[in-house]
């Protein structure tokens, strides 16, 4: 090695200098390295600089040289306090509790706290999760604590004094936390955190080498959930698509480079502009990301702006390319377009044989050039060169832009080139988390075994022919029902008359068979161990969604093209005739995990009414509760009120609450519920606040009404003085598109069960001018009202969605002082109809005008489809979570308060 790089000297220690002997105690195992550097002339050995590295001793025995990146992985996550973690790992469970940290916004914090304040963020899905900020006070105490007199103090000794500050390479990188929590999770914790950092439309891993073994998995679980829509535009038409991500097919360009200069900006230019890659606590050494591949889609809206007109894949390869080969080889083998960055062009670079071979494919590839100044330039079809060497980066990205849309139509018309998530899978030398997961595997086979059945069958005839306690004699015991509830009460023979036909259809009920869809259900979900049964439940909502999802997409299309027609015309009974019937269509093909588990409690119902078994039941029914009991406690919704039939089943509803006790104990709770118009960001609220996941799709409203427990970290339960949250979501009041209903007395009773249920009820009211939703108020008034007469004191509070200005809640005081005359005027009006004396809002229930209304601001930072969630309405929801909980930890502050248990709520 010395005779390459300098003959008359020996750079690297060799057995033959002067005084060597056989025996070296402390050489075996060190590595050395030296750099050649060439002098420009014709006697250079090497054109470039290049540096030499020399193992000492057997390379075999050198196993503590492979382990250093093992113990720096272990260090840092020491250092997060994570612990014990990689092999128990965190669960969604541990993340979602209410904690005190959760309750307060961090814009830095210390070491220790960096997980939790990324993950706190994040379930808020705030794009600012990776702006991680650490305090280091501590520096600066320690300079204080240092401070001599002013009459001793010397500029120039303090100047060259070596005060030890945290250095850069101290500093934990953001993507180094959340990569370490990604290897600390598991599988559903993992899963959840992708699908949050999708909704930020950040990049999801995609090709995640572990850092301890260096085993390279895909892990496809985590992308099962996320669905992507956008608009194309052809010359007579837009299509839409909404398609989960593991099944869309789509071009897709890999980047990648070799050497150390950095692409990820360029990469952020071409897909969404608002995200930066040096955020807030970067720093330059990263220890987790090199080998990790990322993935985002650009999803075009469908307008000229758009940068690409169809849906793309990128695909990001962190580090050097060439230390990455399994990566680098899957990425050009899949990819359309390969992107390359090169710092020099050199046929004897390490890499040439690799670019060489890139060059000579079929596929497209854009060479970026960090050495040269050039404009984009075609070196043959579907090969260009951009320099980038000090150019402008705006002008780099539109020539990028131009270069790779030529390339997609090239790639388009000359091969079959579509990129597909799951075909990842196929690659040998990587691990697919799914196959290595026997609870994941069982489940998957489970649901697949459900859908077997419903092969071949008219998604509009479903509900019927499998659900059949959900028919004809339950919407008729309900009906029913709501009228012995509405009577005065003087008429016994109409009182008796209808409770004789309530039996008749819940015998009709009973009689209703099981058909072997709901057989195999129950059969399944009885014998499965608790983890195996949380993916079967989700496997059967991911394929139950893929299902449905096409036939959907056509009845909302032929829906929205029919009520256009009838919007334009203004006329015709028969265009309303068949604008119905396509509702109903809707309904009846709208069919998820929430459907088989009402039609559990149906048959639970049932039986209990005639207090016999059903034939065939895989079961007793009265263990049917306990299932849905141990649902909650894993995380999963339990339907509160039947979204079609408008009615709470009571008996079913509570059997499930009295198992709850008996597992969980006689919790003390406290019900949050939230009430408002349909399509005004409701669940999108909860979900935001809570890490949940409501459904939130507009293609599928929330119907009816749906309750999930979070958790009281043990910190927490003595301020706040109960154990779990009982969080209410609730379809919107003016729900029309979907319901034949009487909307008005429909909105009513939602509003008064919603109310009359929560410790606090948050009214949202999408929009800034209370004026237009006068009506709306009237119903939230009366609902108090009713409260007010039963004794019951519930409060709530004001959320006013999709504000323009950061700043309204300051400058909206004219807003406020409107929202409360109008509250007023709609008191009087509903004490008519209530037959109440009240002449305010304030007589019926204590509201502060000032804390009790909170204005946020939009949703959206920029137009979807690629439009990240808005951080100031991130912000927004910390402060009402905040405001509410810390009044809480004074409840003789809060009027609303009532300490209640679950047994008190069971009844």
């Amino acid at each position: 090695m010395n005779s390459l790089i300098n003959e008359k000297h020996n750079t690297f220690f060799h057995r033959n200098c002067p005084g060597s002997s056989k025996t070296r105690l402390l050489m075996d195992g060190v590595v050395e390295i030296a750099w050649y550097c060439p002098s420009g002339k014709n006697t250079d050995k090497f054109s470039q600089c290049v540096a030499f590295c020399n193992l000492h001793g057997d390379a075999g025995d050198s196993e503590k040289q492979l382990q250093i990146l093992t113990e720096m992985a272990s260090d840092l996550i020491n250092r997060l306090h994570l612990e014990g973690r990689y092999e128990h790992k965190l669960t969604a469970a541990d993340v979602l509790q209410l904690t005190k940290h959760s309750l307060s916004s961090h814009e830095s914090c210390a070491e220790e706290d960096l997980i939790q304040t990324f993950l706190q963020k994040l379930l808020m899905m705030n794009y600012r999760a990776r702006y991680l900020m650490i305090n280091n006070e501590q520096d600066f105490t320690q300079q204080r604590n240092n401070d001599s007199s002013e009459d001793e103090s010397d500029f120039f000794n303090d100047m060259s004094s070596p005060y030890k500050a945290t250095s850069e390479s101290d500093t934990i990188h953001p993507m180094d936390v959340q990569m370490a929590v990604f290897h600390c999770a598991d599988s559903f914790l993992k899963q959840l955190m992708v699908t949050k950092l999708s909704q930020c439309q950040y990049s999801l891993p995609l090709l995640v080498p572990d850092p301890f073994t260096q085993e390279i998995e895909f892990p496809l679980w985590t992308f099962r959930q996320i669905n992507k829509s956008w608009k194309m535009k052809e010359p007579n038409n837009e299509i839409s698509k909404i398609q989960p991500v593991w099944k869309a097919e789509t071009p897709m360009v890999s980047f990648f480079r070799f050497g150390s200069v950095s692409k990820s900006q360029l990469m952020n230019n071409l897909v969404n502009e608002r995200h930066n890659t040096n955020c807030p606590g970067s720093s330059k050494t990263r220890l987790l990301m090199d080998g990790v591949v990322e993935i985002a889609w650009y999803c075009p809206s469908g307008k000229n702006t758009d940068k690409f007109s169809q849906c793309v894949a990128f695909c990001n390869l962190h580090g050097d390319a060439g230390d990455s080969e399994k990566q680098l080889q899957i990425l050009t083998e899949m990819a359309s377009v390969n992107v390359v960055v090169l710092p020099r062009l050199d046929p004897n670079d390490k890499n040439a044989k690799e670019i060489q071979n890139l060059y000579r494919g079929r596929n497209p590839l854009i060479c970026l050039c960090t050495e040269d100044k050039s404009n984009v330039s075609v070196i043959r079809k579907g090969k260009y060169k951009i320099g980038l060497k000090d150019r402008n980066q705006s002008d780099v990205s539109e020539e990028l832009i131009k270069a790779i849309n030529k390339c997609l139509s090239f790639s388009s018309s000359e091969s079959s080139s579509v990129f597909r998530l799951e075909d990842v899978s196929k690659y040998s030398g990587i691990r697919v988390d799914e196959d290595h997961d026997n609870d994941c595997n069982r489940g998957k086979k489970a649901a697949q075994h459900m859908m077997v059945l419903l092969e071949k069958k008219d998604l509009t005839e479903i509900k019927e022919s499998f659900l059949p306690c959900q028919g004809k004699p339950w919407h008729q015991w309900c009906e029913k029902n709501k009228e012995l509830h509405r009577s005065q009460g003087n008429e016994i023979d109409i009182e008796i008359n209808q409770k004789q036909d309530m039996k008749k259809f819940r015998e009709q009920q009973y009689k209703n068979g099981i058909g072997g869809f709901m057989k195999l259900f129950i059969a399944e979900i009885n014998s499965q161990s608790p983890n195996e049964k949380i993916f079967f439940l989700k496997w059967l909502t991911i394929l139950l969604d893929e299902y449905t999802s096409a036939d959907l997409s056509a009845l909302h299309y032929k829906y929205n093209e029919k009520w256009s027609k009838v919007r334009a015309v203004q006329q015709t009974t028969n265009e309303h005739a068949e604008l119905e019937r396509i509702s109903r269509e809707l309904q009846a093909a709208t069919f998820g995990l929430e459907h088989i588990l009402r039609e559990i409690g149906q048959i639970y119902e049932s039986c209990k009414s005639v207090n016999k078994n059903k034939e065939g039941l895989p079961c007793h029914f009265s263990s049917l509760p306990s299932l849905a009991a141990e649902m909650m406690i894993s995380g999963f919704p339990l339907e509160l009120m039947d979204g079609d039939a408008a009615h709470v089943p009571v008996v079913w509803v509570t059997a499930v609450l009295h198992e709850l006790i008996k597992k969980l104990g006689d919790k003390r709770v406290f019900v949050l519920s939230v009430l408002g118009i349909q399509s005004s960001g409701k669940s999108t609220m909860l979900n935001a606040m809570f890490g949940l996941q409501f459904a939130v799709s507009a293609g599928r409203c929330t119907r009816g009404a749906f309750m999930q427990l979070v958790k009281v970290s043990e910190e927490m339960k003595k301020q706040l003085k109960f154990d779990y949250i009982l969080v209410v979501d609730t379809e919107g009041l003016r729900a029309l598109e979907l319901s034949g209903r009487s909307t008005r007395h429909q909105d009513n009773e939602l509003a008064t069960f919603v109310v009359g249920l929560g410790n606090l009820t948050l009214i949202n009211i999408f929009g800034e001018n209370p004026s237009e939703l006068q009506d709306i108020l009237q119903i939230v008034v009366q609902a108090f009202m009713r409260m007010k007469k039963v004794r019951l004191n519930p409060s709530c509070m004001f959320v006013h969605q999709n504000v323009s200005e950061v700043t309204a809640g300051e400058k909206n005081m004219e807003g406020r002082r409107r929202l409360l005359q109008t509250l007023d005027e709609m008191t009087k009006l509903a004490a008519k109809d209530e037959v109440y004396v009240a002449e305010c809002f304030n007589d019926v229930i204590t509201f502060d005008i000032q804390k009790d209304v909170k204005y946020f601001a939009q949703l959206w930072e920029g137009s979807p489809p690629m439009a990240p969630p808005n951080p100031p309405y991130c912000e927004n929801i910390q402060d009402l979570k905040t405001t509410f909980f810390m009044v809480l930890e004074s409840p003789q502050n809060y009027a609303g308060y009532r300490e209640q248990t679950l047994q008190q709520h069971r009844k």
